[in-house]
């Protein structure tokens, strides 16, 4: 569990500790998400290789980019990051995949659904910041729902006609 340190924030401390709380869960789920997308990248192949393998790598970028940002603005609140893969395991929600024998449309369509999944994560830690009114931090999020949003259309129209 973080505790409130000294932070930046005129926020209150059990307003940083609930919101701070919120993003270390989606930090955990931002980074299982990372790295399900690269392992896919890695292992795809196929008819659709070379065009599977470059949405991935672009997904990934997208969504590594997130992490120093959710990080920075826990820090920046006084609340404590991820500090180590057993603190991810411990808090992520998104389901890891180990199957070596997954097919390139099974490996797209679990991450559809983790896409679909993350952005219902993004949507409650809005909820939560909206209720603290924290607007730096839900201003953030508004964006992150976009980009993975976006990302969920592109695997979803992958995906279609395979």
């Amino acid at each position: 569990m973080s505790v409130a340190l000294t932070g930046t924030t005129d926020l209150d401390v059990a307003s940083v500790a609930e919101i701070a709380e919120t993003l270390r869960r989606l930090l955990a789920d931002v980074f299982a998400l990372y790295l399900k997308t690269k392992s896919f990248h890695w292992h795809i192949s196929g008819r659709h290789f070379r065009d599977d393998h470059l949405l991935l790598d672009e997904h990934a970028t997208q969504i590594f980019s997130m992490v120093d940002d959710i990080a920075e603005r826990i820090r920046k609140m006084g609340g404590t990051a991820l500090r180590s893969i057993g603190d991810i395991a411990r808090n992520q929600r998104l389901e890891d995949n180990d199957d070596e024998r997954l097919l390139a449309t099974d490996m797209l369509r679990h991450l559809l659904d983790d896409n679909r999944q993350l952005t219902r994560f993004l949507r409650l830690a809005h909820d939560v910041c909206d209720r603290h009114r924290d607007v730096a931090t839900a201003s953030l999020i508004e964006n992150w729902i976009d980009e993975s949003e976006r990302r969920a259309w592109f695997l979803s129209e992958t995906t279609r006609e395979r």
